[in-house]
């Protein structure tokens, strides 16, 4: 089945986000909308792209006190999302807290979104980690000890480097979802990103779907650069 990369609509406006949508004459998407775009627009910038036949993954990292979650993802799941996440640093009582909250906000008829918890951001370094939040382990042993916690409270799976799925898959299983951000093409500028990789590498790697922005949105033919990026992906030559 062939799978579409997430496309991180890092935009302001709603005018940014009609004229990059106007680009793909209605080809149906997996964007992922940001706290960039939700905060400054607010739920009906999301209607609106549902309306459109796009599948949304709300990436909004949600990291509170388990109350406040759960009470929050109540609301949001009503949006009819696909997918929503939060931080794995919350522990595991505030994600279990976050899974019900979306499973009593979820209409009835619905499917229940995805949900899925942040390990270490892509924007992290292992220096980084260990200098500033006091984690003495290795970057990897990081991630995996919140994929495995993430797992324990029952949720979907995790946000992590494409570097990390194959590992995180052989101590969870392979149905739990590696979302990989931070992936450039070869040749492409890395930005603030740290753990890149390929489209190639993160299908080899066993992601289970990658998320793209600049390499998108920024490119002078965004139709050509997303095809482009999907039959990497999908492991067309």
């Amino acid at each position: 089945m062939e799978k579409n990369p997430i496309i991180a609509l890092d935009f302001s406006t709603t005018v940014e986000i009609k004229e990059f949508l106007a680009h793909f004459h209605q080809e149906q998407l997996f964007v992922k909308v940001g706290m960039e775009l939700y905060y400054q627009n607010g739920p009906e910038v999301v209607k609106w792209m549902k309306s459109l036949g796009h599948q949304i993954f709300l990436d909004l990292k949600l990291h509170d006190i388990p109350n406040t979650v759960e009470r929050a993802m109540k609301g949001l799941a009503a949006l009819d999302i696909d997918m929503i996440n939060v931080h794995a640093a919350g522990g595991k009582q505030m994600m279990e807290a976050a899974m019900s909250g979306i499973i009593a906000g979820t209409p009835t008829g619905r499917q229940r979104p995805k949900l899925i918890a942040v390990t270490q951001l892509t924007s992290t370094t292992e220096k980084a980690m260990q200098k500033e939040q006091f984690i003495e382990t290795t970057l990897l042993e990081s991630v995996l000890n919140y994929a495995k916690l993430t797992q324990a409270a029952k949720l979907d799976g995790v946000v992590c480097s494409a570097l990390e799925a194959e590992k995180i898959k052989d101590q969870t299983n392979d149905q739990f979802l590696c979302v990989t951000p931070g992936i450039r093409p070869s040749g492409e500028a890395s930005g603030d990103q740290k753990r890149i990789a390929t489209p190639e590498n993160a299908l080899s790697l066993g992601a289970s779907h990658i998320v793209v922005g600049r390499p998108i949105t920024l490119a002078t033919d965004p139709v050509a650069a997303y095809h482009q990026i999907k039959n990497q992906w999908n492991g067309v030559k």
